[in-house]
């Protein structure tokens, strides 16, 4: 059986994975070099289209999702699943193989609160929703289910490492959205109108 520590190891490199980037390598451009440079969803959509970004999406989910899928199947318990989850997700927004940069970790992230505790995911992308449709910022929505999330897992019962978990992954994904906050308390964050914005 594998170590825990080999575990976490896996773990964050299956996070690092940028499938941002290999897909638009595959589709023959780099969404390093278009619109915000963000190499998730969003951006990956304004230059490969509704079908990279797909792709991308489900990448950036199943990298967050699987090594916890694999953790809980080998009988990990609370603390331990919650820490190879966090390793995942440094993995998103920190990859090895980007020179320690990444996404902003909101679809990976979205992966490991659908094997832990879908429930507490239910409250955050209903908060999602909401704020998407009643503003049209994609930032703001992200930010909004990160906010919710840690509250939401506390709520339904979710064992404390995983309520700590919560915590600490709202942090990160606060502090990677520092910019799009910059401009959304100068109100120049923009909207997204008919499937696009400038930045994500």
């Amino acid at each position: 059986m594998l170590t825990f520590a080999a575990m976490m190891v896996a773990s964050y490199l299956i996070g690092s994975i940028p499938f941002g980037v290999l897909v638009g390598r595959a589709r023959g451009f780099d969404p390093r070099a278009v619109g915000s440079g963000n190499i998730g969803m969003t951006n990956v959509a304004r230059a490969g289209g509704r079908g990279a970004a797909i792709l991308t999406f489900a990448g950036d989910i199943l990298k967050g999702a699987i090594p916890v899928v694999v953790g809980r199947s080998l009988g990990l318990m609370a603390p331990e699943l919650a820490w190879i989850a966090l390793a995942a997700f440094v993995g998103s927004i920190c990859s090895v193989f980007l020179g320690f940069k990444g996404g902003k970790g909101v679809s990976a992230a979205l992966g490991i609160w659908v094997v832990l505790s879908p429930l507490a995911l239910l409250f955050a992308l209903a908060a999602f929703g909401v704020v998407l449709a009643a503003f049209r910022i994609m930032s703001l929505a992200s930010i909004a289910a990160a906010l919710v999330i840690p509250a939401a897992v506390a709520a339904v019962g979710a064992p404390h490492p995983f309520v700590l978990l919560a915590v600490a992954m709202s942090a990160l994904v606060l502090l990677r959205h520092r910019e799009n906050i910059s401009r959304l308390l100068r109100g120049e964050e923009p909207k997204f109108i008919g499937g696009d914005a400038r930045r994500a």
